[in-house]
């Protein structure tokens, strides 16, 4: 996916995604994250990731982005909706997606 020391965009600091954060960052990933929590945010911070504004800049020029969202209105309103990553991220962006809608 992407070596060690290159920027992941993370998007979902959930139950399952912010663990998933702080494995990135032990691993020398820098990571820049999202979510619209603002405790989720903070969390994110104090654990080491720079925090993003949006989905959007979550992904902007970042190596690959990994999204942990719970449902499937919350994928497709990222990818998809409006300030999406799809529409946002860098063509051939590596992406991973976990999701307990998928």
């Amino acid at each position: 996916m992407a070596t060690a020391g290159t920027t992941i965009g993370f998007i979902g600091l959930g139950n399952m995604g912010l663990p998933m954060l702080r494995n990135l960052l032990k691993a020398g990933h820098a990571v820049r994250a999202f979510d619209l929590s603002d405790a989720a945010k903070a969390a994110a911070r104090a654990a080491g990731a720079m925090v993003a504004d949006s989905a959007a800049e979550a992904v902007a020029g970042v190596a690959a982005a990994v999204t942990a969202l719970p449902a499937a209105r919350h994928v497709e309103a990222v990818y998809l909706g409006e300030g999406g990553i799809v529409a946002a991220a860098p063509e051939g962006l590596p992406e991973r997606a976990w999701s307990s809608a998928l």
